[in-house]
Parts: C-alpha cells; structure tokens; sequence
C-alpha cells in the first residue's frame, strides 16, 4: 500500500473532526493536525482536502470566544484562558506551516485567498492580541503571505495569485492600523519587531500604488467594510460605473447586498448605504438592486433596534424607490 493512503486517511478524520464547533473535539484533534504539517505530503493533502478554510474558521471561532465568565473562579478561568491561548497558537502555527508551500503550488495560493478567510482570520488574531506567541505565529503567516510569488509554479488558466493580492486583502481587513499599534508596543522577541517592520512597509508600499476603487474592491470582496472616503457620495459618484465588474455580473453589488444581512451592524449600515449610493449614481441602479433582492434585505432593518443601522436601511430603501432622492431628504 502507498505511504499516502494512511495520510488521507488521517486528514479525512481531522477535516471531519475540524468542522466541529466543541472546543474539546477542536483540541484533540489540533496535534493530529500538528503532525500533518510535519512533511510537504501531509501538508499539500490537508490543503487539498479544504484544510486551510476550516483552520481559519476554527480561528475565528476560537478567538471570538470569551476564555472566562465573572462567575467561574480565578484559578479555573484561568486554566481555560490559558487553554484557549495555547488552542489560537496551535492552530495559527498549522496555518503559518501550511504557508510555506505558497510558493510550490498554484492550489495552495488559491485556497489561502477564496473569500479572503484565512488573512481575516490572521489579522483578526494580530489585532487582538492575546499573548505574543500567538502574535508572533500569526505575524510570520502574513509575512510568508506577503512575499509570496506565483513565478516558480504560475495558475493555469485562472487569475495570478500572489502577494500583491495578500497584501490587498490585509489592507482591507485593517492590518496597516494594526500593524500601527503594534509598532507602538514593547515586545521581548526580536523576530517579532522584524516582522512588524517589514509588513508596515510592504503594506504602505502596496498601499501607496493602489487606487481608490482597488481598496474599496478588497474592502467589500473581504466583507470587511469600514467608514472612510470611500464610502461617501463623492466616490460613487465617481465610480459607480466601476460597479458593474470585468463581466457585467454586478458582482459587487451582489456582495454588498449579502452584507446588508451581517451580524455586524456597522458593516451592515455601510453595506445599505453603499447601495442606495449606487442606485443613485448608476443609470437603472434602482432595478437592478431591486432585481438582486436589495430592497427586500433592507426592510427588513428599517425598525432594527440599532437607530442608526436602522436610518441606513431607511435611506437605503428610500433611494431604491425614489428617483431623486436628494429632493425628497
């Protein structure tokens, strides 16, 4: 028999056991997944098996997670604290190994980039900052993810990733402020200040050589949307013929629209008003919205508990009915 049978065996009951949401089951299954990433062949078929994507839900999950209640005794939330710092560790350290084979495979990059959840994942865990080992750990994955060349071993057919598109989603999620903060820290390990350097750099670098638009094509396709200046009636007034994507398929607006439904109710706000902005400056925008499900998604926020959510939805349907809508605020 081949040495690789037991190994997709092995990954088959650790990707079964990784779609947990029992942090027990999570943490008994996490040194299994230790030892996959021990060799390149255990590495690459955890990655083919959609590895990469349920690492970065479990750190999601994970770092979301309270580590204590003010009940529970000192001495027992402190053991749970400690165990939910050592589970972010382990699970960030299988995603920075999994970083080295970047640069091997076309399939790895593509599965570290679909919907942007592993950058999230990581810059959610830098700018939270639990202990400086998990910091340090999640640091080196967005610095291997920086640097990051499709030169030795290009896609086929499909669009090139590489570094530039990791570094335009770690713009969008936010790691530039991070990054800033971080800098402002005192840290005991040297390879973390280094790592904090070259990533302020390389993110100011590709920063500086984005457009207005890219930064905001990054902002939404990762689904992290922040109040700035793209987000403002000058900019779709500018752009909103942008909003039609490479193939006419609307593909952003169909994001945001998703986005109008986030649990997070600042994204969800900026989402309606990013689109009642687009049916405002896009000829037959107010259709197309409609069409996509737009105005149905929004009413249903117009008496959230959240006045301000609650105004955006508001306006957001109001732009959708009303043509000239600046004459009927």
């Amino acid at each position: 028999a081949s040495a690789i049978e037991p190994l997709e065996a092995l990954t088959a009951w650790v990707i079964s056991q990784l779609k947990s949401s029992n942090a027990l089951t999570v943490g008994t299954t996490v040194p299994a997944v230790m030892a996959l990433m021990g060799a390149t062949e255990g590495r690459q078929i955890f990655a083919a098996s959609g590895g990469i994507k349920y690492l970065s839900r479990q750190l999601r999950q994970r770092d979301k997670k309270p580590t204590s209640s003010p009940s529970s005794g000192g001495s027992s939330s402190e053991r749970r604290a400690n165990s939910s710092v050592q589970q972010l560790y382990e699970l960030a350290f299988c995603l920075w190994c999994l970083t080295y084979e970047l640069n091997n495979f076309a399939d790895v990059r593509a599965d570290f980039a679909k919907d942007g959840l592993a950058v999230m994942a990581l810059v959610e865990l830098v700018s939270s900052a639990p202990r400086e080992k998990v910091v340090r750990v999640a640091l080196a994955a967005l610095k291997n993810l920086a640097v990051c060349s499709a030169d030795v071993n290009p896609e086929r057919d499909s669009v090139r990733i590489d570094s530039k598109v990791f570094l335009g989603e770690m713009i969008a999620c936010g790691l530039l402020k991070a990054i800033g903060l971080l800098q402002e820290r005192q840290f005991t390990d040297p390879d973390i200040v280094d790592d904090v350097e070259s990533l302020h750099k390389l993110l100011a670098d590709n920063f500086k050589e984005m457009t207005r638009w890219e930064v905001y094509q990054n902002e939404v396709e990762t689904g992290q949307l922040q109040w700035g200046s793209t987000h403002t009636d000058a900019f779709f007034k500018e752009n909103a013929n942008m909003m039609e994507g490479k193939d006419g398929d609307f593909k952003l607006v169909k994001i945001l629209i998703s986005l109008i439904g986030s649990k997070d109710e600042d994204i969800a706000a900026i989402a309606c008003f990013d689109l009642g902005e687009f049916c405002r400056h896009y000829p037959n925008g107010r259709a197309i919205a409609k069409r996509l499900g737009g105005k149905e998604l929004a009413m249903t926020l117009i008496e959230h508990d959240n006045p301000e959510l609650q105004r955006h939805a508001l306006q957001c349907v109001s732009k959708i009915m009303v043509s000239n809508w600046e004459y009927v605020k």
